[in-house]
């Protein structure tokens, strides 16, 4: 039979209050009565259930984990898995334990995000930027539940984000290739308008202009971040000579694709053009010729989103969202 506080109170002769105060380590309780409570949950082997904990304490201890949007990252994604590595590990390091909403259930309750995290009395939500965001994710923004984005601008009573300063991510780029003699530059950027996709755009757009190099719209082309968009968003900029003399492309995964198009097409990477990615996987290591690219600190992005999420739970104040700085690699490419 599965024991219950109840029972746990008759063995040790109190009542049911008692034991979830000596449980949760409340005050007012004796020394002795501390003990018996202990020894009678001890030889009994009495583990709480899920519900009566989070109904003792008021708290859960559970963080939501929400891909947005219709249109989201795989989980397997090589950028944001380790950024939820980095959000994993430290809030985990904090006490909390992470469930995750899948948008493919929606059918069943009507597509409530809101409505799963009062269920499960999550106390927190960190959610991973998506395309197309849904209204669930508005109305849950909206709710008070503390929320914090990664990659996605979010604004509401006890929410805040994290992202990369993508404009100046942009400027750096063409800032680079500007210094290296490079007037002819293309683009491969998000097919849309995320944050990501959109600041990054206008970093590219404003620098270039600032420099008085010509923005040739045959030679700005989209994707979806993987690597066959990449390669076709590409093989569009080489329908026509003259060709750009480098291409940036908003995710190293695009970047890989370029290159198989470039090869294709009898040219070589970087004699003939060259290709800078953008996140720096692991792969960019390992690839011929090895990518060049903007690294942004995945791990830097997870940890922050976690102790911003810890304190908005914690402490109940607005937290200013944060923009984090990249860094440049150079590579072969």
């Amino acid at each position: 039979m599965k024991l219950t506080i109840r029972n746990i109170a008759e063995i040790a002769g109190v009542s049911p209050s008692t034991v979830s105060k000596v449980m949760n380590n409340y005050s007012g309780v004796s020394e002795e009565t501390k003990k018996r409570v202990m020894d009678a949950i001890k030889e009994n082997k009495y583990q709480p259930t899920y519900t009566a904990r989070t109904l003792s304490t008021k708290k859960s201890k559970l963080i939501a984990l929400i891909y947005a949007g219709k249109i989201n990252v795989d989980f397997n994604h090589p950028f944001f898995s380790e950024v939820v590595s980095a959000f994993k590990k430290t809030i985990g390091m904090m006490g909390y334990d992470i469930i995750m909403f899948s948008d493919e259930s929606f059918g069943h309750d009507n597509g409530s995000y809101l409505a799963r995290c009062r269920y499960y009395h999550v106390e927190g939500c960190v959610i991973i930027a998506g395309d197309e965001i849904e209204e669930s994710t508005q109305e849950l923004v909206q709710s008070g539940i503390p929320c914090v984005g990664i990659d996605i601008e979010l604004s509401g009573p006890g929410v805040s984000y994290v992202m990369t300063d993508n404009i100046q991510l942009s400027t750096n780029v063409v800032h680079q290739l500007y210094l290296d003699g490079v007037r002819d530059v293309g683009y491969i950027g998000g097919l849309r308008e995320s944050a990501v996709a959109r600041d990054r755009k206008i970093g590219f757009e404003n620098a270039m202009e600032q420099l008085g190099m010509e923005i040739k719209r045959d030679w700005m082309q989209y994707g979806d971040y993987y690597e066959e968009s990449g390669y076709l968003a590409m093989r569009k900029i080489l329908d026509k000579k003259p060709y750009p003399k480098a291409v940036f492309a908003i995710s190293d995964l695009m970047a890989f694709g370029a290159l198989r198009a470039i090869e294709e097409k009898g040219l070589q990477v970087p004699r003939d053009i060259r290709i800078i990615g953008c996140d720096d996987i692991n792969a960019c290591r390992y690839s011929s010729p090895k990518l060049s690219t903007v690294k942004q600190y995945k791990g830097r992005l997870g940890k922050l989103a976690a102790n911003i999420l810890h304190d908005l739970i914690s402490n109940e104040k607005q937290i200013a969202p944060i923009l984090i700085d990249s860094e440049l690699i150079i590579r072969e490419s």
